[in-house]
């Protein structure tokens, strides 16, 4: 299996960006995250040269501008993204992940009742 793309926090914000609205030029993604992020223009075109580099996205001319939009899938990321936490921290088993934010009082009546109803489905379907 090929190595996952390792995205810093910074990265990432430019690639869910560009997962909801792609193609989109350098201009466009600093419209909408330099200011928030207190990013320079030039900040945004390095961190859109690195996910290009990683192969993460793709740059296409587009007259004296570049055209960027994702290579890697949000839901392929967000896999290798779980999966590497699972496994830093909770030796790839998630029961021990959900008893840690139970025992620190971070699931909510919500989130109960979609585990329950996660689990009820995972049963019937087995």
């Amino acid at each position: 299996m090929a190595q996952p793309i390792r995205i810093s926090e910074a990265e990432s914000q430019v690639m869910q960006y560009l997962w909801d609205r792609h193609p989109a030029t350098a201009s466009e993604v600093f419209a909408a995250l330099g200011p928030a992020n207190d990013w320079s223009e030039a900040t945004v075109k390095t961190l859109l040269n690195r996910l290009k580099n990683k192969r993460a996205v793709a740059a296409e001319p587009d007259g004296r501008r570049f055209l960027y939009r994702p290579l890697v899938e949000r839901d392929a990321w967000v896999l290798a993204e779980s999966t590497h936490l699972l496994d830093k921290l909770f030796d790839g088993r998630l029961a021990p992940l959900v008893s840690h934010f139970s025992s620190q009082g971070r699931l909510t009546r919500r989130d109960l009742a979609e585990l329950r109803e996660l689990i009820e489905r995972l049963d019937d379907e087995r």
